[in-house]
C-alpha cells in the first residue's frame, strides 16, 4: 500500500490506545451497572425462593392438619376431646380423650429430659471450659454420632437391654414401660443439648473469663458463675430443642413403651403417646375419611400446638436472658 493511502487509513480509523470519550465511559458504566443489578436481582430471588420453601412447607402442614381436624370435630365435640379420660377410637364404644395420649407423651418426655439436660449440660461445660483442644475435637464428633443412630435401633436397645437391666433392680417392671423408653430417648437427646450448649459457651467472650481469673476465681467458679449465665440464652434454646425432640419422638416409644392407651403419669407402666398412635393408625386398614382415621390429624394438630408452645417459651427465655446479660 502506498504511503499516502496508509496515512489516510490511520486518520480515518481510531487509534487502539486513544482515550475513550466521556459519553462512552458513561455508557459502559451504565451497562455494567445494569448487568450487576440483574445478577444481584437473580441471586436475591433465588435466596428468597429457598427461604420460602420452609414457609410454604409449614403453611401446607398447618393447612392439612387444620382442614382434616375440622372434619373430625364435626363428629366429636372439642370438650369431649379435651376432657374424656379414655382413648378408644378404634373400638365400637369409641372415646376420644386426647389427654390419654398426652399423659404418655409428657411422661416419656420428662423422663428423657431428666437424663438429657443434666448430662448434656455437664458435658457441655467440660468440653467448653476444662477439656483440651485435642480432647474436645475428638469427643465432640464421637458424641454427635449418637444423633445419627436410627431411632428404631434405640427402640430395640431400650426393649432388649435397658428393660431387662432395670428388671434386675425392679422385678415387677413390665416388659413394655415408659421408663426404659424415656431413658434411652434421653441418651439420644444428649448430643443436641450438649453440642448447642457447648457452642453457646464457646461464644462467650474470653475477656469475661480473664476478668474472673484476675479476681481470683477458679475455673469451676468461672464456668458456673460467669460462662453459664452469659450463655444462658443459648443453653435455654438447646433445652427447648431437646424438649421438642423428645415430644416428637416416635419409634423408641412405639417399640418399647407398649402403645397401650392408659391415662397414667407413672413411668413404670406401659403407655401410648401421640406419635406412636399416629404410627399405629397409619399402618392399619382404616378407610380414608372415617372418624377413626381423622383422629390422627386431630392428634397431630395437638402435638404441633404443644411443640409450638415450647418453641414460644424458648423464644421468650432467649429474649429475657439476652436482655439480662
Amino acid at each position: 500500500m502506498p504511503a499516502s493511502q496508509t496515512a489516510a487509513a490511520d486518520l480515518a480509523a481510531p487509534t487502539a490506545g486513544a482515550p475513550i470519550t466521556g459519553a462512552a465511559k458513561l455508557a459502559e458504566f451504565a451497562r455494567l451497572k445494569a448487568q450487576r443489578h440483574r445478577r444481584e436481582t437473580a441471586i436475591e430471588m433465588l435466596l428468597l425462593l429457598a427461604a420460602c420453601v420452609s414457609v410454604f412447607t409449614t403453611v401446607g402442614i398447618v393447612y392439612v392438619l387444620i382442614s382434616e381436624s375440622l372434619v373430625f370435630f364435626q363428629h366429636v365435640s372439642l370438650w369431649d376431646f379435651l376432657t374424656d379420660t379414655q382413648w378408644t377410637p378404634l373400638f365400637s364404644d369409641a372415646h376420644y380423650g386426647i389427654m390419654v395420649l398426652l399423659s404418655g407423651t409428657i411422661t416419656s418426655s420428662l423422663v428423657a429430659l431428666v437424663i438429657a439436660i443434666p448430662l448434656g449440660t455437664i458435658i457441655a461445660v467440660y468440653l467448653s471450659e476444662f477439656s483440651g483442644h485435642k480432647t474436645r475435637e475428638t469427643m465432640k464428633p464421637v458424641l454427635e454420632l449418637l444423633a445419627g443412630v436410627p431411632t428404631i435401633i434405640y427402640g430395640y436397645f431400650a426393649l432388649l437391654f435397658v428393660t431387662p437391666l432395670i428388671q434386675r433392680l425392679y422385678p415387677e417392671l413390665p416388659g413394655f414401660n415408659v421408663l426404659s423408653a424415656g431413658i434411652v430417648m434421653g441418651i439420644m437427646i444428649i448430643p443436641y443439648v450438649s453440642s448447642l450448649s457447648e457452642d453457646a459457651m464457646r461464644a462467650v467472650p474470653m475477656s469475661l473469663r480473664e476478668g474472673a481469673y484476675a479476681m481470683g476465681a477458679t475455673r469451676y467458679q468461672t464456668a458456673t458463675s460467669v460462662v453459664v449465665p452469659a450463655a444462658l440464652s443459648g443453653i435455654a434454646a438447646a433445652y427447648i430443642l431437646g424438649i421438642s425432640r423428645a415430644v416428637g419422638e416416635t419409634m423408641i416409644l412405639a417399640v418399647a413403651a407398649g402403645m397401650q392407651p392408659t391415662l397414667t403419669f407413672n413411668p413404670l407402666e406401659p403407655a401410648a403417646t401421640v406419635t406412636s398412635y399416629i404410627v399405629q393408625v397409619a399402618l392399619g386398614d382404616l378407610p380414608h375419611g372415617s372418624v377413626g382415621y381423622q383422629t390422627i390429624f386431630a392428634a397431630g394438630l395437638t402435638l404441633m400446638l404443644l411443640t409450638l408452645a415450647f418453641n414460644l417459651l424458648g423464644y421468650w427465655l432467649r429474649r429475657r436472658y439476652r436482655e439480662a446479660y
